[in-house]
């Protein structure tokens, strides 16, 4: 298969994660370098200048996943932003083993690799991971083939993030529309959805989800209430109790979200972006309850989808723990313990109990996201 084809294949296969094309990609090279045992993407964020494991392809366990760190730390990775060339390493035994990245890396017994960033455009999208068992495996006579499929490979990482960086130009233009009318809107979607990305990094293990899938819930987080701007100002803004019959109005903002949802898929072609279900059942299902009292399907336990569930923890703890105009914010002691009593009725026992194992990282993002008057 050339690689023209081998592009169009795994681009064509839209319901595929990028994970899984990956894999595929890496079947199709060891086909002529079998001792090429592992591939591994990392993306990059230029707004944050964090670096984030993304995706893998590897034989066992993948020795490094679910990590970030700010790219402005990682020194070789920087020279490596600003150079065209490949930078192999023959001998990773060589190599001081203080190092966590390079210990782990020896660990799996890969004693050669090669590194080279993706970009386009002249913007940083990421970096591309080959390794290999052998000593000077990346040798010339078989770079120039390597350098060939991390292009195929690196195209697909950047057709990936295009779509997400689509899909977030329509997150953030929902979201001005919401910030209009909803004082819960402020830098309450900054913090719930890195809260949300806490909870999914650590339950993704255990539930057999990868690095994207976590990502995915972080980008998708912020877009939950996203059928606010649907109910009338009346309701939405009261600053009183709602009668039953305004409430019931207020929760048709879950339905209307979902219709919302299934229009920018359509109006922005972001039905084959990967994950795009995971946006639909985190809108329509953030409000469900483990105990089925929730809305608007009364879905039970595990049939509300986990991302759900690990979002509705995330808001409410943000909720509770946020000033408002009606309300003080609480401490998040009292939050987590009001949590605690829903754990296992309305509210995720799992995600929960996550969310109170993190706690330090939660102030780091309260510190971060600080209060305004309008979250």
């Amino acid at each position: 298969m050339g690689l023209g084809e081998m592009l169009q294949k795994v681009l064509d296969k839209d319901k595929l994660s990028i994970g899984e094309r990956l894999c595929q990609i890496h079947e199709q090279i060891r086909t002529v370098h079998p001792a090429l045992c592992r591939i591994a993407v990392a993306v990059y964020d230029r707004e944050t200048d964090i670096l984030k494991t993304f995706a893998h392809s590897t034989d066992g366990q993948s020795p490094i996943s679910f990590y970030e760190s700010p790219l402005n730390k990682a020194k070789s990775l920087l020279e490596i932003a600003k150079e065209t060339e490949p930078r192999i390493i023959d001998d990773l035994s060589v190599f001081s083993s203080d190092n966590p990245h390079t210990a782990k890396l020896q660990q799996s017994g890969y004693l050669s690799s090669m590194t080279l960033p993706i970009r386009f455009n002249g913007n940083l999208f990421g970096f591309l991971f080959f390794n290999s068992p052998e000593k000077g495996y990346f040798s010339e006579g078989r770079l120039s083939s390597l350098v060939a499929y991390s292009g195929v490979i690196s195209l697909l990482v950047i057709n990936e993030l295009q779509h997400l960086k689509t899909f977030r130009g329509a997150v953030q233009t929902a979201r001005e529309f919401s910030r209009q009318r909803d004082e819960e809107t402020g830098n309450h979607l900054e913090r719930m959805s890195r809260y949300a990305r806490i909870i999914a990094k650590d339950l993704a293990p255990r539930h057999g989800k990868e690095d994207d899938w976590v990502e995915y819930i972080f980008q998708f987080a912020p877009l939950h209430d996203v059928g606010k701007v649907a109910v009338p100002d009346e309701i939405l803004l009261k600053p009183g109790k709602l009668t039953p019959e305004e409430y019931d109005i207020m929760k048709t903002h879950v339905t209307k979200g979902g219709e919302i949802v299934q229009v920018m898929a359509k109006q922005f072609g972001l039905d084959s972006l990967n994950h795009f279900d995971m946006l639909y059942n985190i809108v329509m299902g953030h409000h469900e309850a483990m105990d089925g009292s929730g809305y608007p399907n009364q879905l039970k336990g595990e049939e509300i989808p986990l991302e759900a569930r690990i979002v509705a923890v995330a808001d409410i703890f943000d909720a509770l723990t946020s000033k408002r105009p009606y309300k003080e914010g609480w401490s998040n002691q009292r939050a987590l313990n009001t949590l605690m009593v829903e754990a296992g009725v309305r509210l995720d026992k799992e995600c929960v109990t996550s969310l109170a194992n993190h706690m330090d990282q939660v102030i780091a993002i309260q510190t971060e996201f600080g209060e305004d008057y309008m979250g």
